[in-house]
């Protein structure tokens, strides 16, 4: 293996494992998320592997068609910058309305007394919630499923923003071999260090006691999506 290709390569590992690590989009949803819904460790893993490869995957096809179209670097990183607005901006929304559901699901959780009166015979009080009331959405079978395909959506959209450059150096000299070693060698650290933190995360915090907050879980799990847009768009974490 020719030596410039070999420090791309380890260039590309190194770069896949930072550009994870300081994005707290490419593990925080993960983690809140199946914190709220309970998932299985399966289920995550599953979910964070997916919407890994969409992530890496979306950036990968733009860099060989910009390569195939002769498009300069500066045009393809243009692109995305527009990409990742977008995938800000939809963690901002789905984060939001995410919070403000899972707020208006926790509030009508909440147990509290009713006083009936019975005339002569006195009265009596019972304390309840609407959590399981008559008032309560009947979801569409298979609607609970959606959450990780909107996750998914979003992350096809979320750029690499570092992959790009790194590919074009071997498709310039025509190394097509080059291109998917480093391509593949990029998503594999990126997605291995995804699935790393989600999974020790949410092992962890499975083991702190934290009843109190259960009701809240949706809408702790929003508000965090909602920040981290915030942090990503604004912030440019």
């Amino acid at each position: 293996m020719p030596a410039d290709l070999t420090a791309l390569l380890v260039t590309a590992a190194s770069l896949g494992f930072v550009h994870t690590l300081i994005g707290p989009d490419h593990y925080l949803p993960f983690i809140a998320l199946s914190q709220s819904g309970r998932w299985s460790g399966r289920k995550t893993a599953l979910v964070t592997i997916l919407c890994g490869l969409g992530h890496v995957l979306s950036s990968t096809l733009l860099g060989l068609v910009g390569i195939a179209l002769g498009a300069a670097v500066t045009r393809l990183t243009s692109i995305e910058a527009v990409r990742g607005s977008i995938a800000a901006w939809a963690l901002i929304g789905f984060g939001l309305v995410y919070f403000v559901w899972g707020l208006r699901r926790a509030l009508r959780s909440r147990r509290h007394e009713h006083l009936h009166a019975h005339g002569n015979d006195g009265s009596h009080s019972h304390v309840h919630d609407h959590a399981h009331g008559h008032l309560h959405v009947h979801p569409k079978p298979g609607a609970g499923n959606t959450t990780p395909w909107i996750l998914f959506t979003i992350f096809v959209f979320g750029p690499c923003e570092p992959l790009i450059p790194l590919v074009m150096y071997p498709a310039a000299k025509g190394n097509f071999a080059g291109v998917v070693l480093v391509a593949s060698a990029f998503g594999a650290v990126t997605i291995m260090t995804m699935l790393g933190i989600v999974l020790v995360s949410t092992f962890g915090l499975r083991l702190v006691p934290a009843a109190r907050l259960e009701r809240y879980s949706h809408a702790l799990a929003g508000a965090s999506i909602f920040l981290c847009g915030v942090a990503i768009q604004f912030l440019h974490v």
